[in-house]
């Protein structure tokens, strides 16, 4: 679907929703009917696990403005590297929880308003296509899943819920320029529809970029990371009757970054479109269907000679998905979850080997992997405790996969592997329960299992990060998650909130970047990883102050044997042992917010083989709004005001870095 006719349906709807938001029932005026745009309220068992929320304010007040920015205040939420969307190859944006990495796929599944958002070839994230200030809330469960699109949370699940029309108001935004001369602009339109609403929304982020390369490894063809991005974002939500909504939204986006040398370009966009329908009667449901165009393009420049020597520039993949889940009247002291989902992606890889500026070398790669799923779900209350159970069984596909290789020309076929189908069923369970001692205590254990298929990218793709190449595996099996958690909550008043929560997960056949040579690398599965640990949280709020901090200390560890026993007992790349995050903020005024957040990472490496260290880093950010006059606020942010060195990439010294101090001032507008 291309992008004009993705926004020309996306618009129709939007003009036909105020039709159906306004229309009336003979016994029940419009007026009584109350749309939220949310999916079905959460389960009396959800405190079971291990959870963090993050509210509206939180997510608008980050230094950096960015997603990714807001998720790393959850202790132990990483990307693969360091790098925000800024100054990272979007490849790399794969997200995890628990120091359960290896490679930079995704294994915590990431929803917005119930959707998969991780791309359909690579899984990574799109951060810069979701606006924090499009969202109304965030939360993170950590630890695998048994419901809808479980198979892809061997790590946790994010859950992203979008802002409805009063949260938003009927025109906000805000323009903000930092000492760098970059800019970001942002503006919304949230208008109220009889019953429903409408939300029309776009951003667009530009700027000459960074320095990641430090001085003293600059040469002529070293380049700030510059950027440039945009996305648009169309979303309506209207009642079919008095406990009925039809929700639906389109968002198309494009980013384009340089990185490190002149002429290494990389890029994505994309289209996405969805339709959902949520019933809130007797028998509650919740049906969704989507669709996803993505594209990714990147130009790898030789750090000796400075030119181009691969050029993948197009990776097509289409993304087709969609869920029906029922909680049937079964009783008070149960809510029944039954539902299958199915999620299929399929893509294909062009790209070119260049020497001396001339094509030596023609790829194409691609296949499609395909899940269905089937879950049910309970919970069951008896008096202050709360059980929970649930069984989810997974019919996995990979099909058509290819590598195909000819001369520039094209006349010669070099390669011609056309990898055998595969298929299988895999299960999964969650149980848990939670028991309510009273004074606000609650005692709460869980424990879970949960598979993640591998992608096409780790399936067929190899990629180049100069010198190391890592290659592709086609025989990669199944991940598979066992886990438990153990923890405590203590909430003796609304302004107070604390928690403990210790856990053992182990990922068997995990996907890691093994090293095969000093240049070569290869997607492998390797024995188990494991890790451990404690994770803390804290919420206080005491009159116009309020501080909310997160701490995760992770002991994790790559089991290993045969020909890659020289891993056993190593820690997986780019897993910090520990990771932090603290935020003061005061309110001395309403529409006032004075905020700084002090975030520490620990020591992590680089590669599987603990050669080239990442060293710790600590920031400080800090983020201040100010009301002018009228709707009209200043708002001022700043990041690493410390100036740290964030060290992102080490390949044998050859260092990339991150975002070095910046200061942001801008205006913010919000009419209701």
């Amino acid at each position: 679907m291309n992008p004009i006719r993705l926004a020309l349906l996306s618009a129709a709807a939007t003009l036909a929703f105020p039709a159906v938001a306004s229309a009336e029932t003979a016994d029940s005026p419009a007026s009584d009917i109350v749309v939220t745009g949310r999916g079905l309220e959460e389960t009396p068992a959800t405190p079971a696990y291990d959870i963090s929320e993050i509210g509206r304010e939180r997510i608008n007040s980050s230094a950096s403005g960015r997603l990714e920015d807001v998720l790393s205040s959850v202790a132990g939420f990483q990307q693969f590297r360091r790098s925000d969307s800024r100054a990272s190859n979007p490849s790399a944006q794969g997200i995890t929880l628990r120091a359960l990495g290896g490679n930079a796929t995704s294994r915590a599944l990431m929803l917005l308003d119930g959707v998969p958002m991780a791309d359909p070839m690579f899984g990574y994230i799109p951060f810069s296509a979701i606006s924090p200030d499009r969202l109304s809330g965030v939360r993170v469960t950590r630890g695998g899943g048994a419901g809808a699109f479980g198979s892809g949370a061997v790590a946790g699940t994010i859950e992203l819920t979008s802002a409805n029309a009063e949260e938003l108001g009927l025109f906000s935004g805000q323009a903000l320029v930092d000492d760098r001369g970059e800019t970001e602009l942002s503006g919304t339109l949230a208008p109220e529809l009889g019953s429903g609403f409408a939300v029309v929304s776009g951003r667009w982020d530009r700027g000459q970029g960074f320095w990641t390369t430090p001085a003293s490894q600059r040469v002529p063809a070293s380049v700030k990371a510059r950027y440039d991005s945009w996305s648009t974002s169309v979303r309506a939500v209207a009642p079919l009757g008095d406990d009925i909504e039809l929700q639906a939204r389109g968002l198309l986006f494009e980013d384009n970054r340089v990185l490190r040398f002149n002429g290494a370009t990389t890029g994505v966009s994309g289209q996405d479109a969805s339709v959902r329908l949520v019933g809130r009667g007797d028998w509650q449901f919740d049906a969704l269907a989507y669709l996803q165009t993505r594209d990714f393009n990147n130009i790898v420049i030789s750090s000796t000679s400075f030119a181009k020597t691969l050029d993948q520039r197009k990776t097509p993949s289409t993304g087709i998905g969609g869920k029906i889940e029922l909680r049937p009247p079964v009783g008070e002291a149960h809510v029944l979850r039954l539902g299958a989902d199915l999620r299929t992606g399929d893509a294909e890889l062009q790209e070119e080997n260049y020497a001396a500026g001339a094509v030596t070398r023609r790829r194409r790669a691609g296949g499609r992997n395909t899940d269905i799923g089937l879950f049910l779900e309970d919970d069951w209350t008896l008096g202050n405790l709360v059980l929970t159970g649930g069984v989810r069984a997974d019919r996995w596909m990979i099909r058509d996969g290819f590598l195909r290789e000819t001369n520039p020309a094209g006349t010669t076929v070099l390669t011609n592997n056309v990898f055998p189908d595969r298929d299988g069923w895999a299960a999964s369970f969650r149980g848990g329960a939670v028991f309510n001692a009273g004074g606000g205590l609650s005692l709460r254990a869980a424990g879970y299992s949960g598979i993640r298929m591998p992608t096409v990218n780790e399936l067929y793709r190899p990629f180049v990060v100069f010198p190391i190449t890592t290659n592709a595996n086609a025989a990669l099996q199944n991940e598979e998650l066992r886990g438990v958690d153990v923890g405590i909550d203590f909430a003796p008043s609304p302004a107070i909130n604390l928690s403990v929560t210790a856990f053992y997960n182990k990922v068997d056949n995990a996907i890691a970047n093994v090293t095969l040579t000093p240049t070569v690398r290869q997607r492998q599965n390797v024995d188990a990883i494991r890790a451990q640990g404690l994770e803390f949280g804290a919420s206080i709020h005491v009159g116009t102050v309020s501080l909310d901090g997160s701490l995760a200390l992770t002991d994790a560890e790559v089991e290993a044997s045969g020909t890659q026993a020289q891993l056993n007992g190593k820690r997986p790349a780019q897993t910090p042992k520990v990771a932090g995050s603290v935020t003061l903020a005061w309110r001395p005024k309403p529409g006032w917010l004075l905020s700084t957040t002090l975030r520490h990472v620990g020591a992590q490496f680089e590669d599987d083989l603990q050669v080239d260290t990442l060293p710790a880093a600590t920031t400080l950010d800090a983020f201040a709004e100010i009301p002018v006059t009228g709707p009209f606020s200043l708002v001022l942010r700043g990041e690493n005001l410390f100036d740290e060195d964030v060290v992102t990439r080490n390949q044998a010294g050859s260092i990339d870095l991150g975002a070095p101090r910046t200061l942001w001032a801008g205006v913010k507008v919000r009419v209701r």
